[in-house]
């Protein structure tokens, strides 16, 4: 059997360079280690199975950050009916108080800015490309980066931001 290609990576490198992108999506999105893996697996499943072909990394990235978002809403659009996100702190992705990692303030953020701020600190991603990856206006990418920052300095607690 041929070995698969994506952007001139084998699936293997793929899943090892973007490994840490996606389940970053997934916990920031999710909160919790146990359903983040389920979707982080479930991208990487969807990359082998479908192989679409990509022009390039920043195009085959921004695919699994799309699909990983994607799947993280689905699980939560399925398992609402059982659960309530907020009433399982006892399995939730505990994130240290650490002022040199912001993630448990990020957590605590709603999902829309969540993820635009994910995106564009930890990802290093530009507005007109989060824009593109969340199929949202540029425009509207700077307003969620705006109110994000405010919440998330409510949160942090401070002007260091």
């Amino acid at each position: 059997m041929a070995e698969m290609s994506f952007a001139g990576l084998e699936y293997e490198q793929v899943v090892h360079k973007y490994n840490q992108t996606v389940v970053g999506i997934c916990v920031m999105r999710l909160k919790n280690w146990a359903d983040a893996e389920d979707c982080f697996q479930n991208t990487f499943i969807s990359l082998y199975k479908n192989s679409p072909t990509f022009s390039d990394e920043a195009h085959l990235k921004a695919w699994l950050i799309r699909v990983a978002i994607n799947e993280c809403n689905s699980y939560i659009r399925k398992n609402k009916k059982f659960l309530s996100f907020d009433d399982r702190k006892d399995t939730s992705v505990d994130f240290p108080y650490d002022t040199s990692d912001m993630s448990w303030a990020l957590v605590k953020l709603e999902p829309k800015y969540r993820d635009v701020l994910y995106l564009y600190y930890c990802e290093k991603y530009k507005i007109d490309e989060i824009a593109e990856i969340l199929s949202h206006n540029p425009n509207t990418v700077k307003t969620l980066l705006r109110r994000g920052r405010e919440k998330l300095k409510s949160i942090y607690g401070g002007d260091g931001i």
